[in-house]
């Protein structure tokens, strides 16, 4: 039974998330975002949240943009041209199309922790990935931080 963990950076302090995910025992990161560059993510800068990651928690980093909604379906939720229950729907359809079950089945290991921004996975991908591989692996149980 492999752990998978989520977490938002979102409302959270720089030592609220490291010390989450340390206490967790959280062996790898999987930044799943989109855009993982931007001024906004503070500390969750892609190669900053890297460097911080190895340095205080000794955990690794590693970015899967093959996870990420495309830009129309994060667009069109965020301009409310569609609702959730229409974002969950396309994006399921879009983690089919791109058969990330396959791609994830060799690559997830114990203690993986899913990255976004959102601070609760109710209205996060990262929720829907996680119960998307559990639907099609099985064998894991989600936490989400």
């Amino acid at each position: 039974m492999k752990r998978i963990y989520t977490i938002g950076f979102t409302g959270k302090t720089a030592k609220e998330f490291f010390t989450k995910v340390e206490v967790a025992g959280v062996r790898r990161i999987l930044d799943i975002r989109l855009k993982n560059s931007s001024q906004l993510s503070g500390f969750a800068k892609k190669d900053d949240l890297k460097y911080f990651l190895m340095k205080i928690n000794g955990i690794e980093y590693l970015h899967f943009s093959e996870l990420a909604p495309t830009e129309n379906i994060m667009d069109s939720y965020k301009k409310k041209r569609i609702g959730w229950s229409e974002y969950e729907i396309q994006f399921d359809k879009l983690l089919a199309e791109r058969r990330v079950e396959n791609l994830m089945c060799n690559e997830l290991i114990d203690c993986d922790c899913f990255l976004c921004s959102e601070e609760k996975p109710n209205f996060c991908h990262r929720r829907l990935i996680a119960e998307y591989l559990q639907k099609k692996l099985g064998d894991i149980t989600i936490l989400h931080l």
